[in-house]
């Protein structure tokens, strides 16, 4: 069987690279397991100096597996503990993080990016947020983080609107810092992974620890935003609009 997250480490830098292009890398539990531990354990590896996250050419990410997410609404509604655990491990990580993204970053594939210190996105790139679309509310802690990173207004758009973003459009909201053609994203990720990691490392530590400040908001705003997800999930709102959704799938 095909691993569905690959976690290699190439000197300094470590690449967590989602690997289920048949499914457009939609994140199933165990993915998300996966790639919290490619996260979490780099901390105990002090020549791992950045991580670097990918997708596949075809796409980057494409939120949360439906499935999943249908088995969630029928039983307690709650945010698995594998999602939580990636969602924490993000919020914690004290490696800075790059992302190569390639193709469509939805859900969960757009706000992890918030998450990440240096994005790197493919011209064709494009990066949508259906949460509220699907009865639900956003989460990864977007509702504090895409605001202060992209203003009340575009946030708005983003997160509740669901309108999409292009790359130019994501990088003017600051959400994307390089855009580059699609056949050159993971070198270029890889070339500003490299350079973070040949920095002092204890001072692009204290520099990142200033720049983000202490993780608790984060935290608890991902916790805010479970506890609603999980009251969402079982609302009429969202039954209905997954009907609809796998209707139309069909």
């Amino acid at each position: 069987m095909t691993e569905l997250v690959i976690i290699t480490d190439d000197g300094p830098v470590r690449t967590v690279r989602m690997n289920r292009p048949e499914k457009k890398n939609a994140l199933t539990m165990a993915m998300y397991d996966a790639m919290a531990g490619g996260i979490e354990s780099a901390a105990q590896n002090p020549a791992l100096r950045c991580l670097l996250i990918a997708g596949t050419p075809t796409g980057f990410c494409a939120g949360n597996d439906i499935g999943d997410f249908l088995k969630m609404a029928t039983k307690s509604g709650a945010l698995g503990a594998p999602i939580l655990r990636f969602l924490y491990a993000l919020a914690r990580c004290e490696t800075p993080l790059v992302a190569a993204v390639q193709g469509n970053a939805v859900g969960i594939g757009t706000t992890l990016l918030m998450h990440c210190d240096h994005v790197v996105a493919a011209s064709d790139a494009r990066f949508s947020t259906p949460f509220v679309g699907l009865g639900l509310v956003p989460e990864a802690a977007s509702s504090l983080i895409a605001p202060r990173l992209m203003g009340q207004a575009r946030a708005f758009s983003l997160l509740v609107m669901g309108r999409p973003l292009s790359a130019d459009e994501a990088k003017a909201a600051g959400l994307v810092n390089t855009v580059v053609a699609p056949d050159a994203v993971e070198a270029e990720a890889m070339q500003a992974a490299r350079a973070i990691a040949a920095l002092p490392p204890q001072g692009v530590l204290a520099s990142r620890r200033l720049l983000r400040g202490k993780p608790d908001d984060i935290v608890a705003r991902i916790d805010a935003e479970a506890e609603l997800f999980k009251t969402r999930l079982q609302s009429a709102e969202a039954r209905a609009a997954f009907e609809a959704f796998l209707t139309r799938k069909r």
